[in-house]
């Protein structure tokens, strides 16, 4: 084993803990991770990661359940489409994108390069939520919630799109939806949010099964080291003020969201 594989294995275990840490970022490591220290195929690597961040956060939301800090009737108003979308675009969409896209000066733009551009894309969209200010909305636990049912729905459908191009299971964007849309308080919005992740990660890698030969004893071992950091992050979220590390990851997400955008378009 490498130097770089090592470091990758290691990586896997800060996948979980971000995940339980701060209910969210798993993803933002792992398709890096397996990109450029594991060397995986961008489009293996998308698959992959949708089973490590669904299996991880499936793990992580049983500690939520448990403290009955999960909103059940949210997750389903945002989940419904977010599942059909996510599993139609790794079923029909990933797999339909051509292997070369357009050549501009002689560059030619893969499809592989175009995913990498796209997810960095999406990290300096996270690093940006993660970084800025903002007043929290918050939630009232003896008030009835009151959903806004389109919005959600429409913000379910574009989260599972997204989930199913880049392998993000997109808790930066789940989060705020169930705070400011749902009303749930922060700590519900997080427990919910992580059930969410769950499940439709999982459910767009069964839409990658068919189109792919899956490693699984490598993709279970990267798996149970993420799940062992989620529950180290979890311990961890009981000292570390949540907001300061918050924003400390969203510093090194726009540093990774801009090395992988110079990395592929001017040093491929």
């Amino acid at each position: 084993m490498s130097t770089l594989e090592i470091f990758g294995f290691g990586a896997s275990i800060l996948i979980g803990v971000s995940l339980g840490l701060i209910g969210g970022g798993g993803s933002i490591l792992t398709l890096p991770v397996l990109v450029y220290l594991l060397h995986l195929n961008p489009v293996t690597s998308t698959a992959y990661s949708l089973f490590i961040v669904g299996s991880t956060s499936l793990v992580g939301s049983f500690t939520y359940m448990r403290k009955e800090l999960v909103n059940y009737q949210a997750a389903i108003v945002f989940a419904i489409p977010s599942f059909i979308a996510v599993y139609l675009t790794r079923k029909y969409l990933v797999p339909s994108i051509p292997s070369s896209l357009f050549t501009v000066g002689g560059f030619e733009v893969t499809k592989n390069i175009a995913i990498m551009v796209f997810f960095a894309l999406v990290m300096l969209g996270a690093s940006y939520s993660m970084i800025k200010d903002k007043k929290e909305a918050k939630g009232n636990d003896s008030e009835e919630l009151k959903f806004n049912y389109p919005l959600i729905s429409l913000e379910g459908g574009v989260v599972g799109i997204l989930t199913g191009i880049v392998g993000a299971g997109g808790g930066f964007l789940i989060i705020p939806a169930l705070v400011l849309l749902a009303r749930l308080p922060m700590k519900m919005a997080v427990g919910t949010s992580l059930l969410i992740i769950a499940a439709k990660s999982l459910i767009g890698f069964v839409g990658d099964m068919s189109n792919m030969q899956v490693d699984w004893p490598f993709l279970l071992e990267f798996t149970a080291l993420s799940v062992v950091g989620i529950f180290v992050g979890t311990y961890m979220s009981k000292y570390i003020p949540g907001e300061k590390l918050k924003k400390s990851f969203g510093w090194f997400v726009l540093v990774m969201g801009m090395y992988i955008i110079a990395k592929e378009l001017m040093f491929s």
